[in-house]
């Protein structure tokens, strides 16, 4: 076993990989960057080497520099984690030459998988199901657009490289091919720098399954299957394992294809073999096809470490430290049901769009498993992956682990940004997914019904009064008479409603609260407050803002009442930076006429990029930006001449 190791990555898969380092008594390097310096997993670490700039390629994109930092602090080993140079074979070539060992693939396993073309291609020799498609050089349109006609309408455009819903489009006609073409080629070319592309039979029905392998360079076995279908724009939400309605003899098939994928290019490590398959009739073993391969452990591991009881981490460990594989085939087993929600800091409503934010609280409940890389008090960066957190629960069957998984969504707290918590409760509570009735598509088509705003009720809103006026604490009250009630205003809002509470508070324990029409009675009963007789939920006050930790999370902010209103701003006619990010491209000079919806700029945040459109027809005044510039959120970028101005 290692004496040390490195892990080149950040967040909540370095803190992951320490994890099980520590457990094993190996120590552990972190790299970091200028955003980082203070980061939960700079602090979990032995040591911590500094690497450059906020930006990933100022950083953990510079193999270079975190193979000097390996050596430098004497570490034999590097730990990838995942994205980043997890899966660049030129990175694990460099490490083996320093004399260092790569805790994962070598380097021809990763380049074998790394084209969806050639790696479809070497599936099919070592007879493993794919996908009936055009995976061929030829790239002309003409020659494309008759590999579609041939394999039948629908059909899906993919980028040979890269992942994530790049480079990807869904055709229905022959009459749309090739405007989506044009689409896929130039969106992959600007993401990988390789605009070719295959064409795939597309499944009506699809869920997204896959398998997970781990091999010692030799031999592989596969730990089952985990089930990834509910996603949104090809990213995933909830995962699970194992998934609804298998079967024994579709689980061995896939088990066995998965392996054959393995062993075909020699894969050592821990590594994930996706599938596409066919749910219109049921699971079968002859519905499934390969997609692709991820040579690295996947974000969604934990739910197959629940329900098979092997640390992953560990295995990979050990295996790269020249052990063989720890366990048979024969000797794995499952054990109940597990579920994976992918906490995120997103703006739901506002279309998921990526959010930032320093985190006043963040809290997850006891009974699940909760993989964070952030902690209260830290910041949620535009650099990365908006991620918080992976919450996991465990039950004996799988409407077990959902009830759990509900709940513990439902006690987790978080404060200072925006979530995605509210829309995985509404998951959770969907009654098709419940049912296991699951495919990629569930998502797009009740998405009304999962994105609903919350509306504070009477008794949060009360709460949210006391907290701002300080009385949820059992000190008596400042200024409080014994011959009579003490009688206090506060001015909240929620969203754009702002609205007044009016507190008479008749002990340190006992306080009637007035909205409009409502009371609410408020007491302590037992060390806790009731409202109405109800259990209170917990609430903060921090930085001017009541947390009350009900319907995943409801945000006030308290008013002051000498503070003069502020302006209701430049409206339509101004076009502002939505979060913090770099500007990738400006389409907009002075004096251009405009329609409403057309693409002015487009903004880089969060790894993703986002157009800027017109939020009405008018004639542009100024262009306050230009392609290149960091920018922070509510930044005037483009101003549209006033209405009168053009008039005029």
């Amino acid at each position: 076993m290692f004496d040390k190791i490195l892990v080149a990555n950040r967040g909540e898969i370095a803190c992951r990989v320490f994890e099980s380092a520590r457990a094993l008594g190996v120590r552990t390097v972190a790299v970091y960057s200028d955003a980082d310096r203070a980061s939960k997993h700079v602090a979990l670490a032995d040591e911590a080497v500094h690497i450059g700039g906020s930006a990933p390629a100022e950083s953990y994109l510079r193999g270079d520099v975190i193979i000097a930092a390996a050596r430098a602090t004497g570490a034999q080993a590097i730990h990838p984690g995942y994205g980043f140079l997890s899966e660049n074979p030129e990175f694990v070539d460099a490490v083996e030459a320093a004399g260092l060992v790569f805790i994962g693939p070598s380097a021809s396993a990763i380049r074998a998988m790394g084209l969806k073309d050639a790696a479809k291609a070497l599936m099919h020799e070592a007879g493993v199901p794919v996908v009936p498609g055009y995976h061929g050089k030829n790239q002309d349109p003409e020659h494309l657009s008759g590999a579609a006609d041939t394999i039948g309408y629908p059909v899906l455009i993919k980028a040979v490289a890269g992942g994530g819903g790049k480079g990807m489009r869904l055709v229905e006609t022959s009459a749309e091919f090739m405007d989506a073409l044009e689409s896929a080629k130039g969106e992959a070319k600007t993401a990988f720098g390789n605009e070719d592309v295959l064409i795939e039979k597309f499944v009506t029905q699809p869920r997204h399954i896959e398998v997970q392998v781990f091999g010692d360079g030799e031999k592989a076995v596969h730990l089952f299957e985990r089930d990834c279908s509910l996603q949104r724009r090809h990213q995933k939400v909830i995962e699970e394992a194992p998934a609804p309605g298998m079967t024994e003899e579709m689980r061995a098939a896939m088990g066995d294809a998965a392996v054959k994928a393995a062993e075909a290019i020699g894969y050592k490590g821990a590594g994930t073999v996706e599938f596409i398959v066919d749910g219109s009739k049921g699971l079968r073993a002859d519905g499934f096809w390969f997609m692709e391969m991820n040579t690295r452990l996947q974000v969604e591991h934990p739910v197959t470490e629940a329900i098979t009881g092997v640390d992953l981490v560990e295995w990979q460990l050990r295996v790269a430290s020249g052990e063989g594989l720890p366990k048979r085939q024969d000797e794995l087993s499952i054990n109940g049901h597990a579920f994976e929600s992918r906490l995120y800091a997103e703006d739901v409503p506002k279309g998921f769009l990526p959010a930032t934010g320093t985190l006043a609280q963040l809290a997850f409940p006891a009974g699940a498993r909760a993989d964070s890389g952030v902690r209260t008090g830290d910041t949620i960066s535009p650099f990365y992956d908006p991620m918080i957190a992976k919450i996991i629960t465990h039950g004996p069957s799988r409407a077990v682990a959902l009830k759990r998984m509900a709940r513990a969504l439902a006690e987790t707290q978080v404060a200072g940004t925006v979530t995605n918590l509210s829309f995985l409760g509404a998951l959770c509570a969907h009654k098709g997914f419940a049912a296991g009735e699951v495919d990629t598509g569930l998502i797009g088509r009740d998405l009304d019904s999962l994105v609903q705003a919350p509306v504070p009720g009477d008794e949060e809103r009360a709460l949210a009064a006391l907290v701002a006026l300080g009385l949820t604490d059992t000190a008596w009250p400042t200024g409080f008479h014994t011959w009579s009630a003490m009688r206090r205003k506060v001015n909240l809002s929620f969203e754009e409603e702002v609205f007044d509470a009016t507190v008479e508070s008749l002990s340190a324990e006992a306080h009637d609260v007035t909205l409009g029409e409502a009371r609410v009675e408020a007491r302590r009963v037992g060390g806790r407050w009731m409202l109405n007789g109800h259990v209170a939920p917990e609430a903060v006050l921090k930085g001017g803002q009541v947390y009350v930790f009900a319907q995943y999370g409801l945000s006030f902010e308290v008013i002051d009442p000498l503070e003069r209103a502020a302006s209701a701003g430049a409206g339509a006619a101004l076009i502002e930076a939505p979060m913090p990010g770099l500007v990738k491209a400006v389409f907009a000079k002075a004096g251009d006429a405009v329609k409403a919806g057309d693409r002015l700029a487009i903004l880089e945040a969060m790894k993703m990029e986002h157009s800027l459109l017109a939020a009405r027809d008018g004639v542009v005044a100024e262009v306050l930006t230009e392609a290149g510039a960091q920018v922070e959120a509510g930044a005037a970028l483009i101003r549209l001449e006033d209405e009168e101005e053009a008039a005029a």
